[in-house]
């Protein structure tokens, strides 16, 4: 096992906590973005009690992230040649993730809508983001993104197999998979953005103590 140094340590604190605000700030965005689609099954149902609260929670998110961020830029900078290269890698990792993942998805719909299939754009969407939290799970060592990336899968599957078409609340119809995608995947994001900031406040007071 590699050995740090403290001035490693304080570096990977410092990158810690402006990844998670990264990544806070991302499960906001894109967790009101899916809430969005949810809110599109609902046609109308629920406006516009449902929006705003889904906006709310996002707004929050988003500010919790940005104190994140906010905090790391306080830390120490002083790194290792070697530690450097090591952040160097984990860089250009994510970024061939995220780029894979966005032609995957651009691939999907033009197949989709090639074929006459874009009702399973969202939950072919929900499985490709699913994946792609799976190997950034090793590359950050961040074990609730195997959750995440198990969950989203999962919740497009359950969808596509046991959701129906269209359910009827209170004489209104509502596009249910859309719905349950869209909210499902919402709260997955929002309840992964919330696990990584309590996980790094307990991870910066562990550390505080043991200084």
């Amino acid at each position: 096992m590699y050995d740090y140094t403290v001035d490693e340590r304080k570096l990977m604190m410092k990158e810690a906590f402006r990844g998670s605000g990264i990544g806070v700030i991302f499960m906001a965005v894109f967790g009101t973005l899916w809430a969005g689609t949810g809110v599109m099954g609902l046609q109308g149902w629920g406006f516009p009690y449902v929006e705003l609260a889904a906006i709310f929670v996002g707004i929050i998110m988003v500010i919790v992230g940005i104190s994140l961020m906010h905090a790391s830029q306080k830390m120490s900078n002083q790194v290792s040649e070697d530690g450097a290269r090591r952040l160097k890698r984990i860089g250009f990792l994510f970024n061939m993730v995220f780029i894979a993942e966005g032609l995957l998805i651009g691939i999907a719909i033009a197949i989709c809508n090639l074929i006459n299939q874009t009702d399973l754009i969202p939950g072919i969407i929900a499985i490709i983001v699913g994946v792609h939290f799976l190997p950034l799970a090793a590359l950050f060592q961040i074990k609730v993104y195997y959750a995440t990336g198990v969950l989203f899968c999962l919740l497009a599957f359950i969808t596509w197999l046991v959701v129906p078409d269209t359910v009827m609340v209170e004489e209104h119809q509502i596009l249910a998979p859309l719905s349950v995608l869209g909210f499902g995947c919402a709260l997955i994001l929002w309840t992964t953005g919330l696990t990584l900031w309590l996980g790094i406040k307990n991870s910066s007071k562990t550390i505080a103590d043991e200084e």
